[in-house]
């Protein structure tokens, strides 16, 4: 029997990345202070490793892996749904009831938003691995950190719209959802190009690792 090596490294990066979409999607609710009284979640910090991953992925293991890892996050966020709301459909014993309403408000999401949530990440990362391919064949000098950034371009901007009109629509008017999401979109944009040096490291050591495992 034929024991393949186990690619220790790409486990890792599988492992940033879903920490980091479960970090943006939890923390990320805690917002502070930005420029001309608008406001950003502190998922800025973590979102970007998302899709700087996937470009990663896909640079080393070709398409259908960075594929797969889109597939891994979804279930995982339909999963973790699906936990959060039994967990709070569940009864309280009386020892633990000094924590409800904070628990509550912290799992408590709402249906919409997490439709949009998923709804966003789904097709924003799926567009993100495409336009990343889509780049990588069509610029003459393969510039990888022009092929990650322009990909993130487009895929930031589904990201934000898609789930800020999801989420949003019918509460706030359109220009107040727009005006919401640029800010957002424009940080985002701004922290994915300062992280893109990790992903020269990343590739760096993924290809190690794949080259070893060919040995």
């Amino acid at each position: 029997m034929i024991i393949e090596k186990i690619n220790f490294r790409l486990i890792v990066a599988l492992t940033i990345y879903l920490v980091s979409l479960f970090a943006s999607n939890t923390l990320g609710a805690k917002m502070m202070p930005f420029v001309f009284g608008t406001h950003l979640s502190v998922a800025i910090f973590f979102f970007p490793f998302v899709y700087i991953i996937t470009d990663v992925v896909g640079q080393v293991y070709g398409k259908q892996m960075a594929k797969n890892f889109v597939w891994a996050g979804f279930i995982s966020i339909l999963l973790f749904l699906v936990y959060s709301l039994i967990s709070i459909a569940a009864p309280w014993s009386k020892g633990g009831a000094l924590i409800k309403d904070s628990y509550n408000t912290i799992f408590g999401i709402s249906f919409r938003m997490s439709i949009a949530s998923v709804l966003a990440y789904v097709i924003a990362e799926y567009q993100d691995v495409m336009a990343f391919f889509f780049f990588k064949k069509k610029i003459k000098y393969k510039f990888f950190w022009l092929q990650s950034n322009l990909s993130n371009l487009w895929s930031g901007l589904l990201d934000t719209f898609i789930f800020m009109f999801v989420a949003f629509w019918g509460i706030y008017s359109v220009p107040t959802i727009i005006l919401m999401g640029i800010p957002w979109y424009l940080y985002k944009v701004a922290m994915g190009a300062i992280y893109t040096p990790l992903s020269y490291l990343g590739i760096y050591l993924l290809k190690y690792e794949n080259q070893s495992n060919k040995n």
